[in-house]
């Protein structure tokens, strides 16, 4: 039996759970349980399949597509007190962890080994959310996302089983790849418990270079030049004119104000010596106004900090809120597509910026618009709609960290065709009654 302080249907507490950082309209739980390990969620998930109660999993609200939002009502599983680290193999390069977790208390821990923990969404989520939508960051170019560092899921499924994904070896081909398939499922086909995870040496030096061009499309083709030429980068990140605006009134920074490439680059000393030295001959070749090379630890800490928390300086702008987008496209049509989205939110005389991990094709754009105006929210997703149909055109992905949640389910018949009801099948037969975290990427289904 769950104790008491486990459970709770305080109005404050389903307040709490009824939102996360996502522009989606809130729905509060009914209620709200504290699991403190497997067998609790066992106990949960058992009482709530057989009754078809619906059961959405909360790591700490920082999703950006409405995952965590109870739509269906039901059961809100909260996993702060799975928040663990269970088992540190460094000869192995492994951490196993419970869900809970959040990215930074993991690397605090993995720290005294040496070790570290590098897929850097910016918000510090839990590392079960992070597994939930595939997240990556601002790492990506030269990590990838959730789904490279994930060797083994323990899952409880709808119908009370649990089971292994994976093993602690490096790779396999014994099988169907489980764990590709849980991991980005959003909650839809069962509850992560435990999570084993790759983790890295620290590296010996790092080095930030800020490169200023005279547009975006610039700054898109730098990046692919960059890319392309064999240095070891590890970030890349494009900031147009109107984030770094944001970004020096927000963190009282004195940038430039143009659109700016942040590149990091980590290794052995002489290595890093060599691809900085590099970058700045590639950069000044390409049309580049200015390039800092910052070897400080403290000013690169206040330069990436600026960057991760730009999407919250505009999120939380009062009397305005946000759409935003976060496709991916092959590198080639980079360039292109923030020409195109630059043009479109301007011919619509929105404010929008635009930024993004340009190392990987994922780039981001928030529209800012008042929701009391019928005409502006029309234009912001008007700007919205055109930017997923040019990626698609281009092979690219409505979505390369975020998530379907609620916001990208429109898009999913067009990106995937006749493969997305082999999705909602295999969804079917793993929660035949619909409890995991239901009305969360498949529409289709509730009807």
């Amino acid at each position: 039996m769950l104790q008491s302080e486990q459970i709770s249907a305080n109005e404050t507490i389903l307040y709490e759970h009824s939102f996360d950082e996502s522009s989606h309209p809130s729905t509060p739980p009914n209620i709200v349980i504290f699991p403190y390990d497997v067998s609790d969620i066992q106990k949960v998930v058992g009482y709530a399949n057989d009754r078809s109660v619906p059961l959405t999993p909360y790591g700490i609200g920082s999703g950006l597509e409405g995952q965590a939002i109870p739509v269906k009502q039901g059961i809100s599983l909260d996993f702060q007190h799975m928040n663990k680290v269970l088992e540190v193999r460094p000869e192995d390069l492994l951490v196993k962890v419970q869900p809970g977790i959040t990215r930074e208390e993991l690397n605090q821990t993995l720290k005294k080994y040496g070790l570290f923990f590098p897929i850097d969404p910016g918000a510090n989520a839990t590392i079960g959310g992070m597994v939930s939508t595939n997240a990556s960051g601002t790492t990506a170019v030269r990590y990838g996302a959730m789904r490279q560092q994930i060797v083994d899921l323990e899952v409880v499924l709808a119908d009370g089983r649990k089971i292994r994904t994976g093993s602690l070896a490096s790779k396999s081909s014994s099988g169907y790849n489980l764990t590709n398939l849980f991991a980005g499922s959003e909650g839809t086909l069962g509850i992560f418990t435990e999570i084993v995870l790759k983790v890295y040496g620290i590296p010996e030096t790092v080095s930030s270079v800020r490169s200023c061009f005279p547009s975006v499309k610039d700054c898109g083709q730098a990046a692919v030049a960059l890319l392309t030429s064999g240095v070891s980068i590890t970030r890349i990140e494009l900031v147009d004119e109107r984030s770094i605006r944001e970004m020096n009134k927000f963190h009282n920074t004195t940038y430039e104000e143009l659109p700016t490439l942040f590149i990091e680059i980590t290794g052995n000393e002489a290595g890093v010596n060599h691809d900085t030295a590099f970058t700045k001959d590639i950069l000044e070749d390409l049309n580049c106004s200015t390039v800092l090379i910052e070897t400080d630890s403290k000013k690169r800490a206040v330069l990436w900090k600026a960057r991760h928390e730009l999407s919250y300086a505009f999120r939380h702008k009062p009397n305005c809120s946000t759409i935003g987008t976060d496709v991916c496209v092959p590198l080639s049509s980079l360039p292109t597509i923030i020409e195109k989205t630059r043009k479109k939110i301007d011919s619509l005389g929105l404010d929008g910026a635009i930024f993004g991990h340009v190392g990987d094709g994922n780039f981001h754009t928030l529209i800012l618009f008042d929701p009391n105006s019928p005409t502006e929210t029309e234009k912001a997703e008007t700007v919205n709609e055109a930017i997923v149909s040019w990626a698609l055109s281009y092979g690219g992905t409505c979505t390369g960290e975020h998530g379907v949640g609620l916001g990208k389910q429109k898009f999913q018949k067009k990106e995937h065709g006749e493969s997305l009801e082999i999705m909602m099948g295999i969804k079917r037969m793993l929660d035949p009654n619909n409890i995991m975290n239901p009305g969360k990427i498949f529409p289709e289904l509730d009807k």
